[in-house]
């Protein structure tokens, strides 16, 4: 046998668990959600499922409400952890070791023990209300609506998405932003032309994971939204649980599937631009 058809058999022998447990945990439950949510519970299929997602009120509301709230914390999450990574790359001092001393900790606290942790502090008898209550202050509702989900989502993302772009911004070369101040060129240039151009690649990866993140959330959600509206990872759970709708849950199931297949398609077609481009 030749040498390069062994070393081929030796790839796709090597690639095959990954692939199969790829088939097993993934593609074979999405395959099962989509032919569920095609049946119409009378050995037929239909679309009659999607048609109720985006006829219902409640449903389009969620959805709404959703995408919203992925959106918000999207942006937000990337301002907050681009900065900090630039600032940290870019500046020194004792305020940069302690920011990379501590800006690591959420990653390691459960998501249920931060959620309990907001509820303690920012509800209506937290113990900042109580602070505040004696000055003559009264603390606005923050959590149990939106704002609550979206800074649950900020303390969930904003570390590992400052980890990826640091990483990022730490192997561009001193020597391209010492050329470019040499002839002139300003601080906003340097970001637009070098920085960002440089570090795009790393951006897209946190966009992607911090979008698939918020948008498939379950717990943060569940303990501090409102009733009404709700995001679509916590109506599947009460349509599936409560309301033992099945195929409506893995319409719903399926449905967000799409939509991190959007950002998923943008993300690979970009990167295989940015390859072309390359070559």
């Amino acid at each position: 046998m030749r040498k390069d058809v062994k070393q081929a058999i030796l790839g796709m022998a090597m690639v095959l668990p990954s692939f199969a447990i790829l088939m097993i945990i993934v593609v074979i439950p999405i395959i099962q959600s989509l032919i569920m949510s095609l049946s119409n519970g009378e050995g037929g299929y239909d679309l009659s499922r999607y048609q109720f997602l985006f006829t219902d009120k409640g449903m389009r509301t969620n959805i709404v409400y959703t995408l919203r709230i992925t959106l918000i914390t999207c942006a937000l999450v990337l301002i907050v952890s681009y900065s900090l990574a630039l600032y940290m790359r870019f500046n020194s001092g004792k305020l940069v070791e302690w920011i990379r001393k501590t800006y690591m900790i959420p990653l390691f606290i459960p998501g249920v023990i931060a959620t309990y942790g907001l509820i303690n502090l920012l509800g209506n008898h937290g113990w900042l209300a109580r602070l505040l209550s004696p000055l003559g202050i009264e603390l606005p509702r923050i959590i149990f609506d939106e704002k609550g989900i979206i800074i649950a989502n900020l303390w969930f993302n904003i570390p590992f998405t400052t980890m990826l772009l640091s990483s990022a911004l730490t192997g561009i070369p001193a020597s391209i932003i010492e050329s470019a101040k040499d002839v002139g060129a300003g601080k906003l240039q340097i970001f637009l032309r070098f920085i960002f151009p440089l570090s795009y690649k790393t951006f897209l990866v946190a966009l992607t994971f911090v979008f698939m993140g918020v948008i498939g959330s379950f717990t943060a959600p569940f303990l501090l939204g409102a009733n009404s509206p709700q995001m679509l990872g916590v109506s599947m759970q009460q349509v599936f649980s409560v309301f033992r709708e099945r195929e409506l849950a893995a319409a719903m199931a399926f449905f967000s599937f799409l939509l991190c297949s959007v950002l998923g398609a943008f993300y690979i077609r970009s990167m295989a631009k940015e390859e072309q481009a390359n070559m």
